[in-house]
């Protein structure tokens, strides 16, 4: 049976043709990128990194409003730019998405139950008004909204979390087979974060729907995920499990990020544990992306790219100083995410 979704080795850029990808005329936004997301998986997956590391592009690409420049998405087995009206609309049932800015994806035109109602209407979820209104109401209340309270109402006569709690029942009425969630709490008050990611984490475990969860925020990748990818400018620097990746980051690059979180220390100030990063003149560098930032660059480095070394189970790090560990290739990189038994929200 083929991978509910797959990206296999694809480079998107921007900016000019894939023929110019080495030249440095283009943005590469994605690098050759190989992954494989299995349908029965309640797992939360982190994409990671700084703003620019291709993480966005990824989810993008996945809903297929990108297409890649090189590369092929399947979903069930099949490329989605090449999928039939029916396979199309089976796609966008079952793929979701929860973005970032819960005010950009409502119509300031329509109450909030036109988002609500329109998928019921499309997909032929409800048989008549009052099924369509049950399933509403439903939904709304799992994620901890009133129907009374918020059916009815504009988008601008709703507060921030509650639009993001709405995107979420939105998602919750089609049941998806793969949730994307792009920074879906980076723009609510911190109070409300801990809640939504609650009930994300809620939706993945109850109904066994994988997570992928993009930010660039470590602790509540932390938190909240299972596994972790760290991406830079479109390439893997680190993955594996999230307590191994977030507790002892093996790659100078995730280093650098879970040491830029500010400490619980009045003494200790920001960023003071982190390792010194130079910033060094290189001429020509076909190796890792990361060595004109590396403290430990070496020659090696920019000659050609580092493979993902395993350095111990379940943690992989695509970087020179492990050179000897055990490689495995970039096609295998979902085999660091193995199916297990779901676990709830850290503390």
């Amino acid at each position: 049976m083929p991978p509910l979704i797959e990206l296999r080795n694809v480079t998107k850029v921007f900016g000019g043709s894939i023929k110019d990808k080495d030249t440095g005329k283009v943005t590469v936004a994605l690098d050759d990128m190989t992954f494989v997301l299995e349908e029965d998986f309640p797992h939360i997956i982190t994409v990671a990194g700084e703003s620019g590391s291709g993480k966005t592009t990824m989810l993008m690409l996945l809903l297929g409003f990108y297409e890649p420049s090189a590369g092929e998405v399947l979903y069930n087995g099949k490329n989605i730019w090449k999928m039939d009206k029916e396979e199309t609309k089976d796609f966008r049932r079952n793929v979701q998405a929860i973005f970032q800015d819960p005010f950009a994806v409502y119509n300031p035109f329509y109450k909030v139950d036109n988002l609500l109602s329109i998928p019921i209407k499309n997909f032929g979820l409800a048989k008549n008004k009052d099924e369509a209104r049950s399933l509403m109401e439903s939904a709304l209340t799992r994620v901890g909204l009133r129907p009374e309270e918020t059916l009815g109402r504009f988008p601008h006569q709703l507060s921030g979390g509650q639009r993001q709690r709405i995107a979420v029942a939105r998602a919750l009425i089609l049941r998806p087979k793969l949730l994307l969630a792009d920074e879906p709490v980076s723009m609510v008050d911190a109070s409300l974060r801990a809640t939504l990611l609650k009930q994300i984490r809620d939706l993945n475990q109850e109904l066994e729907i994988p997570v992928l969860y993009i930010t660039h925020d470590l602790t509540t990748a932390y938190h909240v995920s299972d596994y972790i990818l760290v991406m830079y400018k479109g390439s893997v620097m680190e993955a594996g499990d999230v307590e191994k990746v977030i507790r002892d980051p093996q790659h100078p690059y995730t280093r650098l990020l879970v040491n830029s979180i500010p400490w619980p220390d009045p003494n200790m100030l920001w960023g003071q544990a982190a390792e010194v990063v130079r910033g060094k003149s290189i001429t020509e560098n076909r190796g890792c992306k990361f060595a004109n930032r590396c403290p430990h660059m070496t020659n090696m480095c920019i000659q050609s790219p580092p493979p993902l070394y395993r350095v111990r189970e379940g943690q992989v790090a695509a970087c020179y100083l492990y050179q000897g560990s055990s490689v495995i290739e970039r096609a295998d990189l979902s085999a660091m995410f193995p199916k297990r038994e779901a676990a709830s929200v850290k503390s």
